[in-house]
């Protein structure tokens, strides 16, 4: 006699064929001892970190990238008898369709729009999760690294462009006067007239 959590369901084998029926739970299960075996799969959301991946982006920049990727077993008979562990299977996956999908991306893309990356890498990650069964609920991109030194030239070219910006804004401050100081009746002797 076994028993199986809420969260929980039993897969059994006999003699090493799958019982009819499908997974067990939750509550109390009987297990012949010698003839049956059973596995227990776990059916809450887990979680993983997908590692820093260093990619090549559309436009020839490297950044390296990480992400959490969200999940759950949803059918427990299918994830046993498909694929050996499928927690593994599923974190390399997530690390080589990231690299896939950002290495189509250029920097400005990866920067900007995060959330489309993110549904694209979930239901990508979810198609080919599927005859596991498991489904990837939720997909987020936490980081994108830039190499130092494209750090230190886009702070550089930021810099140039807010000097230039006030360089302008000076130089509009200053026309209206220069232009005063021109004009014929800006002179000591020229008087207006009301």
């Amino acid at each position: 006699m076994e028993v199986v959590q809420e969260y929980e369901r039993a897969v059994i084998f006999r003699l090493g064929r799958l019982m009819p029926g499908g997974a067990k739970g939750p509550g109390i299960f009987f297990i012949v001892p010698c003839i049956d075996t059973y596995r227990k799969v776990d059916l809450r959301v887990l979680s993983f970190e997908v590692p820093p991946q260093e990619i090549l982006s559309k436009d020839s920049v490297t950044v390296a990238v990480d992400a959490v990727v969200y999940f759950r077993i949803s059918n427990a008979t299918i994830s046993v008898t498909n694929v050996e562990d499928a927690a593994r299977s599923t974190k390399l996956l997530a690390q080589t369709t990231l690299r896939n999908i950002l290495g189509t991306k250029t920097l400005a893309e990866m920067l900007s729009d995060r959330e489309a990356i993110s549904h694209q890498m979930q239901t990508t990650l979810d198609e080919a999760t599927e005859p596991w069964g498991v489904k990837v609920e939720r997909v987020e991109v936490k980081d994108v690294r830039l190499p130092v030194q494209l750090q230190r030239a886009m702070a550089a070219e930021a810099e140039a462009a807010r000097e230039a910006r006030a360089k302008g804004l000076w130089t509009a401050f200053l026309n209206p006067l220069a232009t005063r100081k021109t004009h014929p009746c800006f002179n000591k002797e020229c008087q207006f007239v009301e």
